[in-house]
């Protein structure tokens, strides 16, 4: 029996490695957002920044153990065989519940996912053993510590509507003060800004950093014999004074003397407080479980006492975790970062939504992200109408944002918004976060630096006219993530939780299950991301005639071979009778599609770009975007007709026709392969020779269709259905 215990331990283990770079795939658009978006430092440069952060945080976080082991539930009241079950499905689900978010691209919060699925499964044991004792419904508050989950609960829900009003608020009044042409401000304007900033962030790193050591609960004489968490408290005001006035006087030095950029030195200095405040108070989420978990098994295997009768009261002290597991975490979540696709996928999310410009819009408008826009453009409308005309042409002319050239910067190399709001996004979410860490709130940092990194772009004005219903409709469906994410974590928890309770080899399926799981995922995920980056069609972005033949050149040679993949997976369906391969092939063709449809839709943006004397360029371009809208409308339609017939059961083909529609495709596919091979070597020349072999398709299917004709007439088996097909 010992042994079950020890295989249970050494799995928590494992899921522990594995939450760690799931956990780190999420929690990456924490902190890495801004200086990503920014595009003010290096790649190179933030992911250093952000390692050291994480590296320190992580050595920091012990005492944030406590949750896992007394935060949510009363350990005292259940027995040890009975806390492994609730620590077993704890790590099951948060690990498939963060890889299913991650591989959507969608930030969760991995404090609530642990918090819901802590609550769900000591729920779901509590109530087995009320059962079993012929208890009452109302016991369950013995065994749930009831005031630390309502007061986290209430944390996550006053902090998404905190963060995203404050950052608002904060960013409106920045760029009030310092417009967009912030750079030609006198020095001491740039000096002001990075003390106050600064001194957010600084502190912010005091709250969160040195709160984490063992040497913050220790007094010493140099500050009157108090602790270090006790004088950070109780000399706010002076510290933060103190603080500004240094920082200010430092960032003069460095914008007048060293001729330094001061916005980059706050996007990195963020960077890291945020990072350290990610592995300092989230840690808990991935490893807390595993170690309470493996303190609880050293403490059963001493007591001597079975499984079922020793009490785990031993979980209500506090008990230091070595400082060697915190610096192995550390180490995994550095490499997460540096390797892993997901957590740039989820990055993504969060700057698509804040980008200042244009950009390719991943969610659709809803009903409810339609009526905030309206609601929210009739109120701008009402107030513009109440202040003075003197005030709106003041405040327009604040926000009017630069035109920079488009041609002359590479899209890639382009910042989704300016330095300004990068140091805002991060100045707010380290107050918030410090000001919740010393009242001793739990909330998650999720919530906090997404929800303020939406307020700044709403009030940069970063949603407009064009753009707003899709951003509002994006961040409605995080946060209905959210909740979701409360909800499935607290019922899959303590389904799992039960089923184990059932069977012990439930761990076994369980376990075989999420592994499974979480291979799909990464198979899907990774072919994915190769069909985005090899086959992606492209809008051109040259100012030139010639320039644009040269890009749309290969555009037309990937549209041709995924077309030509679609056309012969039509036949190969039809001719097999095979509907998954022909609903395979409907998704292809509608994804294609769509993104023929993008490229029409930012014609207006490929105009602009045009030079005055290559005008000519856009009648070439957008005559070409109207034939490949042919065909890939033209593939729709035959890919679609061929499901239907399938789908529906309809008579099958007879071998006389599959032999015709065969002799077609292959005559297609070698086109189609002329075609891309012409496109993608720039071979025009061969051009006549190609419009000469499509002449000789069009005539075996003018002599395919007489024969089919022919057939009609003189073949009685045929059915209606057959001959329109």
């Amino acid at each position: 029996m010992e042994n079950i215990y020890l295989l249970m331990l050494v799995a928590l283990i494992g899921l522990a490695i594995a939450d760690l770079v799931v956990g780190v795939s999420n929690d990456a658009v924490n902190f890495l957002n801004s200086a990503l978006g920014s595009k003010v430092l290096s790649f190179r440069t933030i992911m250093i920044v952000a390692s050291i952060g994480i590296a320190v945080g992580a050595v920091f976080s012990s005492g944030m153990m406590e949750v896992a082991r007394k935060g949510i539930f009363n350990p005292g009241e259940f027995m040890f065989s009975e806390i492994m079950i609730i620590f077993m499905a704890v790590m099951i689900t948060d690990i498939l519940l963060l890889d299913f978010f991650n591989t959507l691209g969608l930030p969760t919060s991995t404090t609530v996912s642990i918090v819901f699925e802590l609550l769900g499964a000591s729920v779901a044991m509590a109530l087995i053993k009320i059962g079993l004792d012929n208890g009452n419904f109302s016991d369950l508050a013995m065994y749930i510590n009831t005031s630390k989950a309502t007061q986290i609960i209430l944390g996550i829900l006053l902090s998404v509507v905190v963060a995203f009003s404050i950052g608002a608020l904060v960013q409106w009044v920045s760029r009030l003060l310092l417009s967009y042409n912030f750079a030609a401000k006198a020095n001491w304007v740039g000096s002001i800004f990075g003390g106050i900033a600064l001194t957010a962030i600084t502190y912010f790193i005091l709250m969160k950093g040195i709160n984490g050591t063992t040497y913050a609960k220790e007094s010493f004489d140099i500050i009157g014999g108090m602790t270090i968490t006790d004088y950070l408290e109780v000399n706010v005001i002076s510290i933060i004074a103190y603080s500004s006035i240094f920082w200010s006087l430092l960032s003069y030095f460095f914008i007048t003397v060293i001729k330094a950029n001061i916005y980059k030195i706050i996007i990195a200095v963020g960077t890291f407080a945020l990072a350290l405040a990610f592995a300092g108070n989230d840690l808990v989420n991935f490893i807390g479980v595993p170690i309470a978990a493996w303190q609880s098994y050293e403490a059963w295997m001493a007591s001597g006492l079975a499984a079922n009768e020793f009490s785990m009261q031993v979980l209500a002290s506090k008990v230091p975790t070595p400082n060697y597991l915190l610096f192995a975490a550390g180490v995994i979540m550095v490499l997460t970062l540096w390797f892993s696709k997901k957590a740039h996928r989820v990055v993504k999310t969060s700057i698509d939504l804040s980008e200042q410009g244009e950009t390719e819009e991943r969610f659709r408008p809803n009903y409810l992200s339609r009526t905030l826009v309206r609601a929210g453009g009739n109120t701008a409308d009402l107030i513009s109408k109440i202040l003075p005309d003197s005030i709106n042409t003041f405040i327009e002319k604040q926000f009017i944002v630069p035109q920079l050239p488009a041609k002359k910067v590479n899209k890639a190399d382009k910042p989704a918004f300016d330095v300004i709001r990068a140091s805002i996004n991060l100045m707010v979410a380290s107050i918030l976060i410090s000001i919740a860490t010393s009242y001793k709130l739990p909330l998650s940092t999720t919530y906090v630096t997404f929800m303020v990194a939406m307020g700044t772009s709403l009030a940069d004005r970063a949603w407009g006219s064009e753009s707003a219903v899709y951003r509002v409709a994006g961040v409605l469906n995080v946060i209905a993530g959210w909740f979701g994410t409360a909800i499935i974590a607290f019922l899959a928890a303590g389904t799992i939780a039960y089923l184990i309770n059932i069977s012990e080899l439930m761990i076994a399926i369980l376990l075989f299950i999420a592994i499974i799981i979480m291979i799909r995922h990464y198979i899907r995920g990774k072919s994915k991301n190769d069909i985005g980056i090899d086959e992606g069609l492209v809008l051109a972005e040259s100012s030139s005639l010639q320039g644009v033949i040269h890009e749309s050149a290969k555009t037309i040679a990937k549209l041709i071979k995924r077309g030509n993949k679609v056309y012969n997976n039509t036949i190969e369906g039809l001719s097999r009778q095979d509907l998954s391969l022909l609903d395979k092939n409907n998704k292809q063709i509608n994804k294609l599609s769509q993104e023929v449809d993008d490229l029409k839709n930012k014609l207006f943006y490929f105009i602009r770009n045009l030079d005055e004397s290559s005008l000519g360029a856009s009648n070439f371009y957008i005559n070409l975007l109207g034939y490949l809208q042919d065909i890939t409308q033209s593939l729709e339609y035959i890919s679609k007709t061929s499901h239907k017939h399938i789908n529906n059961n309809h008579s099958k083909l007879r071998l006389s026709q599959i032999r015709d529609l065969i002799e077609i495709d292959k005559a297609m596919n070698d086109l189609f392969e002329e075609i891309k091979i012409s496109f993608e070597k720039r071979s025009f020349h061969k051009m006549e020779v190609i419009l000469k072999n499509k002449n000789k398709v069009f005539s075996l299917v003018d002599d395919k269709i007489e024969a089919q004709i022919s057939r009609t007439r003189t073949t009685e088996a045929i059915s209606p259905r057959n001959t329109t097909l």
